[in-house]
């Protein structure tokens, strides 16, 4: 490998806007996120499915005819 090209790689910390402080490893310095595993709906199971016209239902009746 050549030297002198290759970019730091330090220890930063990253903030997520609900406060969550997570440290790893970044050849940035510290980064700012806007969510974590913390606070994102799918790793809470918090989440919420938006159906418009019906289409979730439309989707659950088709494949539950198919696995009977």
């Amino acid at each position: 490998m050549k030297q002198g090209i290759h970019p730091k790689y330090e220890e930063v910390k990253v903030t997520c806007a609900c406060g969550n402080e997570i440290t790893t490893t970044s050849t940035r310095a510290n980064l700012r996120v806007e969510i974590c595993s913390k606070c994102h709906p799918f790793y809470t199971g918090k989440q919420k499915i938006l159906d418009t016209a019906g289409r979730v239902e439309k989707f659950k009746r088709k494949y539950e005819k198919q696995s009977n």
